[in-house]
């Protein structure tokens, strides 16, 4: 497979990807014995390339566990340019949240389909030290990577420092000693700052941020993983940015 190609599999990834993006898809492989009518009515009316292979054949093309009887080779993941989506038009402004060298592929898949559902979001990565969205990214997504764009940056700090230049405000999730975020009142445009799952913020970057946000725990003494605590910020910036 050329280097501009990837692999997208399991149903619903490939069901979300045909409703929303079947440009993108080069061929379709199926299992002998794939029964999803639903699925080959779209690829049919798509007239997309279709090969029906064994199991173990399948597996060659894709090595990974619940292929779920299919396997499509689209195009490589397109990044959207940061610059476009600053400069949108007002009634179109995206909150940004920005991932601070988040490096495990399910919790960046996790994110992207948190902010597809949600809605009104955009996804910032940095080049260097994080994951980039690649297979199981999307498989994990689940068909969100169809709905959230995402930009690829060279340096996460210096993009940061230019959304607030064009009005935004940096606020980032720390363990303690921030904002109760059932309690703060959030600035708008935002971007979300999110750390890593070991380390959680660097320094460079919380130099930069305007208000600090806290998830009090009054639990059991353990932590959400960065995808879930992303999800409960999330919520609550999707609540207020409508009020």
């Amino acid at each position: 497979m050329t280097k501009n190609r990837m692999y997208l599999y399991g149903k619903n990834s490939i069901l979300e990807r045909l409703k929303a993006d079947p440009q993108s898809i080069r061929r379709i492989f199926v299992q002998d014995n794939f029964d999803a009518p639903h699925i080959m009515k779209l690829i049919k009316s798509e007239a997309i390339s279709v090969s029906k292979v064994t199991e173990k054949d399948l597996l060659k093309i894709k090595r990974a566990d619940r292929l779920q009887g299919i396997v499509a080779e689209v195009n490589k993941y397109a990044y959207t340019p940061f610059e476009k989506l600053l400069h949108l038009p007002e009634k179109e402004r995206l909150s940004f949240i920005f991932l601070d060298s988040l490096n495990d592929p399910h919790n960046l898949g996790s994110i992207m389909r948190i902010a597809a559902c949600f809605g009104g979001f955009a996804i910032v990565i940095p080049q260097h030290s994080s994951c980039e969205v690649n297979e199981t990214v999307i498989h994990v997504a689940s068909g969100g990577e169809n709905y959230v764009p995402v930009s690829l940056v060279t340096n996460l700090t210096t993009t940061l420092i230019e959304a607030k230049k064009a009005g935004y405000w940096a606020v980032g999730t720390v363990v303690e000693d921030g904002e109760d975020i059932n309690k703060v009142s959030l600035p708008f445009p935002i971007c979300l700052v999110l750390g890593s799952e070991g380390t959680g913020l660097r320094y460079g970057i919380q130099k930069h941020l305007d208000l600090k946000i806290t998830l009090p725990m009054r639990g059991a003494q353990l932590s959400f993983n960065v995808a879930m605590s992303c999800a409960i910020f999330a919520h609550e910036i999707a609540k207020q940015r409508i009020k």
